[in-house]
């Protein structure tokens, strides 16, 4: 990886941006992202590289950082969604179940063993991909809010399912590593309720927006990568870290200033390749 090979992702990046500038269009600002992603890796011209370390990591901040903004984007204090939470409970179930019959069916035309794996990929969902769109093109209604629900709920599932899936011997460990980030999570949210209670929040915002030291910005991506290690250490992936967190910080509420910043550099920089 090379300075060159970094300002020529970020340049065909603003595909995204492009394509997604006109409103008649209706495109979201993904679509740009993955065709830039397309054109550049092994499917077109193979000038980037997937197996390179650096882009590995990078793409690993990338991945954990897409996952807490689409966290936030769940409407978690909206008293509406949690209404939805039960349909959209109900769809995933649904789903769930016709996903183990076609995978079941699929695994034994093909005399695969990997029905559970097959099962899982049908039956899951990408917040990353969805909510991004249906904040961009501002959808709204409640059915709009049970898709999001459903969106949120199966993207949980399978992230912590699809490990499973893979490698069932070690399906306990990964289950314990997936309740500790859950549980990690939850205490984050905890202790910024709690902040936010007792004032100390809003007196952490203000000294950090007047005196302009991006503080609320350091805190969030400090605590972010400590619990992708947490993640990293049980075997767990990074992305249900990301989006436990953004689930957590969405529902004390984020901050409007932070959000702008955390929007700049995932979709700006880290999310763009």
């Amino acid at each position: 990886m090379s300075f060159i090979e970094l300002s020529l992702i970020c340049l065909v990046a603003m595909l995204g941006p492009l394509l997604a500038g006109p409103r008649r269009w209706h495109l979201p600002l993904v679509l740009g992202e993955l065709l830039a992603g397309v054109v550049l890796g092994r499917s077109l011209l193979g000038w980037v590289h997937a197996d390179n370390e650096t882009l590995k990591f990078l793409a690993d901040i990338g991945f954990a950082l897409m996952m807490f903004v689409s966290g936030t984007h769940v409407p978690v204090r909206d008293r509406t969604i949690r209404a939805a939470i039960g349909k959209g409970a109900l769809r995933v179930v649904v789903t769930a179940v016709v996903a183990v019959l076609i995978g079941t069916a699929v695994a034994l035309l093909f005399g695969s063993a990997n029905a559970p794996l097959y099962a899982v990929l049908m039956a899951s969902s990408s917040a990353a991909l969805v909510l991004p769109i249906i904040e961009s093109l501002r959808f709204k209604g409640p059915s709009v809010l049970e898709l999001t629900a459903q969106v949120a709920l199966a993207d949980v599932a399978a992230i912590v399912a699809l490990p499973l899936a893979i490698d069932p011997s070690h399906a306990g460990p990964k289950a314990l590593g997936a309740l500790a980030v859950a549980a990690s999570a939850a205490v984050l949210w905890w202790l910024l309720r709690r902040a936010d209670a007792t004032g100390g929040r809003q007196r952490f915002h203000t000294f950090s927006e007047n005196r302009k030291f991006a503080l609320e910005l350091r805190v969030q991506l400090t605590i972010l990568f400590a619990l992708a290690g947490v993640a990293l250490f049980f075997n767990v992936s990074i992305m249900l870290a990301g989006f436990a967190f953004g689930l957590a910080v969405s529902a004390v509420g984020e901050p409007r200033r932070l959000a702008r910043q955390l929007f700049a550099r995932n979709d700006g920089f880290l999310g763009a390749g």
